[in-house]
């Protein structure tokens, strides 16, 4: 007996009277710490948990967003559609308007009302987004490039602006000069034969064959009030000889040849533009075709024309020995690689500006009677 109460001594400290007992090592059978966190019990409260659960924290999170989120969506979503749309149809000054800007005010109040909603600030994220990319400074800038490069600005036009704009002929030129001049048919008839016989001659005389070169090309020509006139710019379909032409007395030769011809077509003499006579500058003409010396130069450009008829014939000789650099030969190359017209030789089109087509004739005239004194 007295040995054990010296062993329940011995379980004790010094300055521990009136201690619990120390429990025994392992701790007492079946204990066990409480789970989560203590509260205290406030007397006449309810009890309550100081946390929420898990599935109570899911369960909010799960909440859909309210209406302001969703307005803030479709209002963002609504106004980026306007802006394309206007865009899309050309009115570049609506895009600028009062009401525009306006409107896009009331979609930032949303977006940013919305913003303070816990359960609308995901949508609201999203429409700001999109506000961002589609709003009146970008999509009025693309529409405004776009109008520039196209010419339309009818949003701002006056009625005698887009009066002008219509008028079938050309600013400061006598549309009579149309009428009364070759039609496009003509012209081209006239190319045609042209064509023909200097082909023949040459071929005749210096035994060179021809090869075609491109398309003929036919472009509306612009009337000087910001649209296009009923007339057109005509550009034949071009002829190259398929052999090169060497030497400076064969060059003189074969223009000899076509002079006869042009004057056969009541055409005067071809003018030589790389020549001494021509009025350039001789830098110029060292720049432009290789040298001053056309015994050295590896372009000669001729030309003539049957004013006051419009039609315009330019015959060239392109020759590349006389090109020591091998830039000019480059340039041929690429030239080559676009029309597939051969690198040297004789090469000859005709061109023809401000041009009417038999078929629109009697249409250009009704059309003049709409614009008495124009010119």
């Amino acid at each position: 007996m007295v040995m054990d109460h010296e062993k329940q001594r011995a379980r004790y400290v010094a300055g521990t009277e009136g201690a619990p007992p120390v429990p025994p090592p392992g701790g007492y059978r079946n204990a066990r710490r409480q789970a989560g966190p203590i509260t205290t019990q406030v007397p006449g409260a309810p009890a309550a948990s100081a946390t929420a659960t898990a599935s109570e924290v899911s369960a909010a999170e799960r909440k859909p967003a309210n209406a302001l989120g969703w307005s803030a969506l479709i209002v963002g979503i609504l106004f980026a559609l306007i802006l394309l749309i206007t865009m899309a149809v050309g009115a570049t000054d609506a895009l600028y308007g009062v009401t525009m800007l306006a409107l896009q005010l009331v979609v930032v109040a949303v977006i940013i009302g919305a913003l303070f909603s816990s359960r609308g600030r995901r949508f609201a994220v999203i429409a700001l987004a999109i506000t961002l990319v589609f709003n009146v400074a970008t999509v009025g800038g693309i529409g405004a490039l776009q109008t520039s490069a196209s010419g339309s600005y009818d949003g701002m036009k006056t009625d005698e602006q887009k009066h002008e704009e219509a008028y079938p002929g050309i600013k400061d030129t006598d549309p009579q000069d149309a009428l009364n001049q070759q039609s496009l048919e003509e012209v081209r008839a006239e190319a045609d034969a042209l064509f023909a016989d200097i082909r023949e001659r040459i071929t005749a005389e210096y035994g060179y064959e021809w090869v075609k070169v491109g398309d003929e090309d036919l472009r509306p020509e612009r009337n000087g009030y910001g649209g296009e006139s009923m007339l057109i710019e005509y550009s034949s379909v071009g002829w190259a000889t398929t052999e090169p032409i060497h030497g400076y007395s064969l060059k003189l030769d074969v223009m000899n040849t076509i002079d006869q011809v042009v004057a056969e077509h009541g055409m005067p003499p071809l003018y030589s533009f790389n020549g001494e006579y021509s009025g350039l500058d001789p830098s110029v003409i060292a720049k432009l075709y290789g040298s001053e010396d056309p015994r050295k130069q590896h372009t000669w450009e001729y030309y003539t024309d049957n004013y006051p008829d419009p039609t315009r014939l330019y015959a060239n000789i392109y020759d590349l020995s006389n090109d020591p650099t091998g830039d000019f030969l480059t340039n041929r190359e690429a030239q080559s690689a676009r029309t597939g017209e051969p690198l040297e030789g004789l090469q000859m089109v005709v061109i023809a500006s401000a041009v009417l087509s038999e078929a629109d004739r009697a249409e250009f005239e009704e059309k003049l009677k709409d614009y008495p004194g124009f010119q």
